[in-house]
């Protein structure tokens, strides 16, 4: 039964047209925009530099020590 929803939402698709519709009628106020902006970099960020630890951290175990 939840797994029927799942499908009828994942295989339901819009149209441009709908699509574009869609953000227009949404209302952005004045700092909606960096609002989403300052949210994204906090999510994103910390996991970039997570990532960027781990992958240097392994280049100079196999290739940095002498």
């Amino acid at each position: 039964m939840l797994f029927d929803r799942f499908k009828q939402i994942l295989s339901k698709k819009k149209s441009k047209e709908e699509l574009d519709k869609h953000y227009e009628e949404m209302d952005l106020e004045k700092g909606d925009f960096s609002a989403m902006v300052i949210a994204a970099l906090i999510t994103f960020l910390p996991v970039l530099v997570v990532v960027l630890i781990v992958f240097f951290g392994l280049l100079w175990l196999l290739f940095g020590r002498g």
